[in-house]
């Protein structure tokens, strides 16, 4: 069995840059809504409160990541939402692209909650996906 971290940052000159990994391609979406929740707050330190639910599709396996995280950043922005863990997703292929149907939880910001900063943006710069011995590896890069 390969062990390895859930994620780490790279250098990058003014955005949070970082790679998240997983066995599967949905632990390495997982990760890599733990690592952008992580430039804002330690999501280890989250309460698990508050139980969401999210269903996307999208027509390309990039455009999923992209609208997965920004749901995220919606739901951060609209309700306060930080996450604590993903309890639950699935990635399928379908007929015009792919869907993603997630289950997370998480809390709101309160004074409990040290706040490192803010993720304005996902961006497709630098993105990619791809499976490397065995391991799903997705690099991202968010503006702060």
């Amino acid at each position: 069995m390969v062990c390895f971290k859930k994620y780490e940052f790279l250098p990058h000159t003014a955005d949070a840059k970082f790679t998240a990994y997983g066995k599967t391609r949905e632990d390495a979406f997982s990760n890599a809504a733990l690592a952008m929740f992580s430039v804002m707050v330690e999501p280890e330190t989250v309460k698990p409160v508050v139980k969401k639910s999210l269903k996307i599709e999208a027509e390309d396996i990039e455009s999923l990541l992209y609208d997965w995280l920004e749901n995220l950043l919606v739901l951060l922005d609209s309700e306060n939402f930080i996450l604590s863990f993903v309890d639950k997703i699935v990635i399928v292929e379908i007929d015009d692209g792919y869907s993603l149907d997630a289950e997370f939880t998480g809390d709101t910001i309160s004074d409990d909650y040290d706040l490192l900063g803010f993720v304005k943006a996902v961006t497709y710069n630098d993105m990619e996906i791809k499976e490397k011995d065995g391991v799903w590896q997705i690099t991202v890069v968010v503006d702060r």
